[in-house]
């Protein structure tokens, strides 16, 4: 799915070098119109809307890599071989993988609300479970706290309705998609491979990726310089447009212009009218190349892999608290069980995590094991399961498994599911 590519909007002179411009999380390329008068006077600004945003077709993407392999494809059909780098949020991140996977591409980097890990993956699965359960509704009544100062959100109304209906208006399963990809996200032990000049750009007053994620990094790539804007939060690009247009406008004056006078422009077509083709079905794609050894792991491998699943399944609050309560005399267990189910069987590719968290709900209400119920439930929204979904799981448990059970099972869930699927006030 990698060679889909992307919907984009261009402006500036043809014959200008090309500077890509991100947007974040549940945004458009709208969020970056306030800075194209000042930047299409230099360059060719290609903007692009992730899957499902701003009427982009809605095919998800569930890792930072797949977005940049998709950007990539998209530039690749306009002839476009090098190019500066600017994203927001997730935009940035996208622009990170790039420069770390494909260095010989960027030309130089602007990173603006960026971070190397974005929260805690916790955060962002239980985000998708939110979304999954309650729709776009609570992120986008909330976006405007997120996204601006209280001064701004006040003084324009406007521009905080517009951004409200950006994220209502985007496709769900993209947008959960894009969490997933985020929770996925760290890069923190690479930044030193990143090689290009690159500008961190941030909000002095941006709660979600703010001035300490920016400094962490500054201090990580070695060509970093940190710029703090006064007066914005999270989309300092549309609270403060005219210093973030100065910022991007000197650093990628100085920072790569020299490199890419020598480099002939590409001419950047208009977008096509027609939509990227869709996915192919999946009978049609190739199984990917078995990897030598990879049929029969080593302890270690294993270990490593289950212990990766975990997380991704139960949660790293779940996990870290069952490593911190391990000791010498139940840590063989703990590793027998990372190794053995999540290494082995939940890594499996037979089934589905959606079919194998109902198989694990209903074996847990046949025997009894209420004490691992709850984690579970917990998974099972994280893993894809609607509350709908997991009562009927419950309601079938009841028929095979007995009445008291699946009452005792209900209470368990209904509590969980109220804590996890609530949308933040």
């Amino acid at each position: 799915m990698g060679n889909e590519t992307l919907k984009y909007q261009v402006d500036g002179p043809n014959d200008a070098p090309v500077l890509v411009l991100g947007p974040s999380l549940g945004t458009t390329w709208h969020m970056w119109d306030r800075q194209i008068p000042e930047l299409s006077q230099h360059w060719r600004i290609f903007r692009y809307d992730l899957p499902g945003h701003g009427g982009a077709p809605a095919h998800p993407a569930t890792s930072v890599a797949e977005l940049a392999d998709r950007l990539l494809a998209t530039l690749d059909g306009l002839g476009v071989q090098r190019f500066g780098y600017a994203g927001c949020s997730i935009g940035g991140a996208i622009g990170t993988d790039l420069a770390l996977r494909h260095p010989h591409r960027v030309a130089s980097l602007a990173l603006v609300a960026s971070s190397p890990r974005f929260g805690t993956a916790d955060e962002f699965r239980q985000r998708g479970v939110i979304v999954r359960t309650n729709g776009l509704e609570p992120m986008a009544r909330t976006a405007p706290e997120r996204w601006f100062t209280a001064g701004f959100a006040a003084a324009q109304p406007a521009i905080v309705e517009w951004a409200v209906q950006m994220v209502r208006t985007t496709d769900p399963g993209c947008y959960i998609a894009a969490c997933e990809a985020l929770a996925a996200f760290d890069i923190r032990g690479e930044l030193g491979r990143i090689g290009v000049p690159a500008l961190v750009l941030v909000g002095a007053e941006d709660q979600v990726t703010g001035p300490a994620e920016a400094r962490t990094l500054v201090a990580g790539i070695p060509d970093a310089r940190l710029a703090l804007v006064p007066g914005a939060s999270h989309l300092a690009p549309v609270e403060q447009p005219a210093a973030v247009s100065d910022l991007l406008l000197t650093h990628f004056s100085t920072a790569w212009q020299d490199t890419l006078a020598a480099i002939p422009a590409p001419v950047l077509a208009a977008p096509p009218v027609a939509p990227p083709a869709p996915y192919a079905p999946v009978a049609e794609i190739a199984p990917a190349a078995a990897v030598p050894g990879a049929e029969h792991p080593s302890p270690d491998e294993r270990y490593e892999r289950g212990t990766k699943v975990r997380r991704e399944v139960l949660g790293d609050a779940h996990v870290d608290a069952v490593n911190a309560s391990a000791d010498a005399f139940t840590e063989d267990f703990q590793e027998l069980v990372t190794r053995y189910a999540w290494g082995e069987v939940w890594s499996r590719d037979g089934l589905d995590r959606r079919t194998r968290s109902c198989i694990t709900l209903t074996a847990l209400v046949a025997s009894g094991h209420l004490d691992s119920l709850a984690a579970h439930t917990r998974a099972a929204l994280r893993n894809g399961l609607t509350p709908a979904e997991i009562r009927e799981v419950l309601l079938q448990a009841a028929v095979y498994c007995g009445i008291p059970a699946a009452g005792a099972a209900f209470a368990v869930a209904q509590t969980v599911i109220q804590e996890e699927t609530t949308p933040p006030a």
